[in-house]
């Protein structure tokens, strides 16, 4: 069977240009990681990109990425994300929730997700919505992320 009967190539020509819009856009999108984090009913709207683009003369050293400071949420919890990789290959990201104590933070929760990833604008869709209780009062931290691509 000739393929030809079914797709001219006036359309095969038309679709080619096409095609290499669309990935060439993708190309220059730069992956979002985006967490709303709730404690005591106050939810915190927490934005992460790449933290080691060696693309970047800020983020030269992978290593560099790991001194990245943990956001403080009302005092009594801290949340860092880490994103590893590159601007057109994000390859792991990790998350990292702290109870803050009066002496140092102490780690509660330590997630890692590895490539390939599913990039969506669905609230919780890459981690699902987690609870962490801190150790003595029992106080609860609610966060969810989900991965996004921006342009």
């Amino acid at each position: 069977m000739n393929p030809n009967l079914f797709f001219p190539r006036s359309r095969h020509i038309a679709i080619f240009p096409f095609t290499l819009v669309c990935l060439s856009a993708n190309l220059h999108a730069q992956p979002r990681l985006h967490c709303d984090i709730t404690y005591a009913g106050t939810t915190q709207q927490f934005d992460a990109y790449i933290n080691n683009d060696p693309s970047s003369a800020a983020n030269t050293d992978t290593y560099a990425a790991y001194t990245t400071e943990a956001t403080d949420i009302a005092g009594r919890f801290r949340f860092k994300a880490i994103l590893l990789g590159t601007r057109q290959h994000l390859e792991t990201i990790k998350l990292y929730a702290y109870y803050e104590t009066d002496r140092h933070p102490v780690l509660l929760s330590e997630a890692i997700y590895n490539a390939p990833f599913i990039y969506s604008t669905i609230p919780n869709s890459m981690t699902g919505l987690n609870h962490l209780y801190s150790p003595p009062l029992e106080r609860e931290l609610l966060y969810g992320c989900a991965l996004e691509e921006q342009s």
